[in-house]
């Protein structure tokens, strides 16, 4: 790092350690990020701390039905959304199927082709499905669970669940004989939960070793402790909320290619617990190293690698970028049970960023505003809301400005094949705008930087791709399909957006999009 930035992240640093920002943390004092004596959801979520230490006995109880399902199933279709989701899906990603063990399918599409797929991919009757949701009501998880529970005939055996206590989902749990539910502490929000049974559990399920995971998370923990710069939770939270302060609140995420579904765990963590009040930070996940030239002047960079180390393409890249000013938080994982690492790292680095930007880092008022609008375009039955032309995006894209950012909301089925559909259509939107452009498929986006597009600096603009092809699925015992259902979510968002004055474009001509994009 060099030049102002620098010196403003080392002043922060330098706060941190006189306000005793980490030691109040770990004494659970909100006052770190708001004098109000009895904030939303900030006091009763700090459980995470301490998931490194207390999940032990819970470790050997998964790891026990984990070898109890072994043989009886072939792969877990994990139904969940956001937080409960997106830390099994790095690991699988990372890891991948141990012999023996569960191949992992995650759904947190509503899509049709998407709940379609993740019935048919695999024989239905060695399905083991795993219900994950914090609070049991979770719109889109339940709406998985009606869908597979009719699949399957009321089959309990085939269904696990991972839920806090006393839900609407553990008591359904009992009520239709689960073969196991596992509660998740309720001091610990969503989207830190990647070390509670909402990420051992499936860990376990996939052939890893969730206890290994918990040792390289003391480690981090042990190493947060510490007052920075020997901290690096401290030092990553400096640079986030140091460089937004300063107008750097893009924080770009260069991945090994093997790590690249950790951008999405990240992006989640990171936007919808700073993107409030009007501040926040924005990963940025997808670019390549030779996109960011260093004189972008929005960016803080992270750089993640497996393996390889500084000496690396990425790790060259890295050192490229820190000689060009840009501020750079570099490190190399040697295998993928150092996730258990990186997710505290990158949780206690989002609370010290929530402090030094004065937001409760802990809350998502904008996603429970997504969620009520989805009931109400539900309940009214009104039709969706007309698509634009596809040539509308270029006078669009015209008011795009320096410092700004191009948010890219796909409501499709999720592939392979759509991956590469939209990372082209991302870098040919960065090419034309010049700025950062993001990529989030509906709904998931909606429990990740949903809150941001909302709640953050107001500078996004935000272009909706719906999918008007005919066909649904029905959800058992609701008046709508899943096709109604995404919709409807796509609506709500776009209303959201639409009344804050967003600059927001719907589009429901993919082909044609690209068309317009390439010519």
């Amino acid at each position: 790092m060099a030049g102002t930035l620098a010196e403003i992240i080392a002043a922060r640093v330098t706060r941190l350690n006189a306000d005793d920002v980490v030691g109040r943390i770990w004494a659970r004092d909100t006052s770190v990020w708001k004098d109000d004596p009895d904030p939303p959801e900030l006091g009763n979520r700090l459980g995470w701390l301490d998931l490194p230490d207390r999940m032990g006995p819970v470790v050997l109880e998964i790891a026990g039905f984990a070898a109890e399902v072994r043989g009886a199933f072939d792969r877990v279709v994990l139904c969940g959304m956001g937080g409960s989701s997106l830390a099994p899906e790095v690991l699988w990603q990372t890891a991948g199927r141990r012999d023996g063990a569960l191949a992992l399918h995650l759904l947190d599409s509503t899509h049709p082709e998407a709940v379609r797929d993740a019935a048919e991919r695999g024989a239905l009757d060695r399905t083991l499905v795993l219900v994950a949701s914090k609070s049991g009501s979770t719109i889109e998880t339940a709406s998985f669970e009606r869908y597979f529970w009719e699949r399957t005939d009321g089959n309990g055996r085939q269904f696990v669940a991972v839920t806090d206590p006393d839900t609407e989902l553990a008591r359904r749990a009992r009520g239709r004989e689960y073969r196991r539910t596992f509660l998740s502490p309720p001091d610990v929000g969503g989207r830190f939960s990647a070390l509670s049974p909402f990420g051992l559990l499936p860990a376990a399920l996939i052939g890893m070793d969730p206890a290994d995971l918990l040792v390289r998370a003391r480690s981090a923990a042990d190493a947060c402790r510490r007052p920075a710069p020997d901290n690096p939770g401290a030092l990553l939270g400096a640079l986030m909320a140091g460089g937004a302060l300063v107008g750097r609140d893009k924080l770009s995420l260069l991945l090994d290619e093997r790590l690249a579904s950790f951008g999405l765990w990240v992006e989640q963590l990171v936007a919808e617990s700073t993107g409030k009040e009007g501040r926040g930070v924005l990963p940025v996940v997808g670019e390549a190293a030779d996109e960011l030239s260093g004189a972008e002047p929005d960016r803080v960079v992270a750089v993640r690698g497996l393996g390889g180390g500084a000496r690396s393409p990425l790790g060259r890249a890295a050192e490229r970028l820190a000689d060009a000013g840009v501020a750079v938080d570099a490190a190399w994982l040697d295998d993928p049970h150092e996730l258990g690492g990186e997710f505290f790292r990158w949780e206690f680095a989002t609370a010290v960023a929530g402090a030094i930007l004065a937001v409760n880092p802990f809350d998502q008022p904008n996603v429970a505003e997504s969620k009520a609008n989805t009931g109400r375009v539900l309940a009214s039955g009104a039709p969706p809301i007309a698509a634009d032309p596809p040539s509308a995006v270029r006078a669009w894209l015209g008011g795009v400005r320096r410092g700004d950012y191009v948010a890219v909301m796909a409501y499709l089925p999720p592939d392979v094949a759509m991956d590469r559909r939209l990372a082209a259509i991302r870098s040919a939107m960065a090419r034309r705008a010049g700025v950062a452009v993001t990529i989030g498929y509906g709904p998931r986006f909606l429990h990740s930087t949903g809150q941001f597009h909302k709640g953050g600096p107001p500078r996004g603009h935000f272009l909706q791709i719906v999918d008007v092809s005919a066909g649904d699925i029905s959800i058992a015992d609701a008046p709508y399909g899943f096709r109604r259902l995404i919709a409807a979510q796509a609506d709500g968002d776009l209303e959201a957006l639409r009344a804050r004055g967003r600059p927001a474009l719907r589009v429901a001509d993919l082909d044609g999009l690209e068309r317009e994009l390439n010519g």
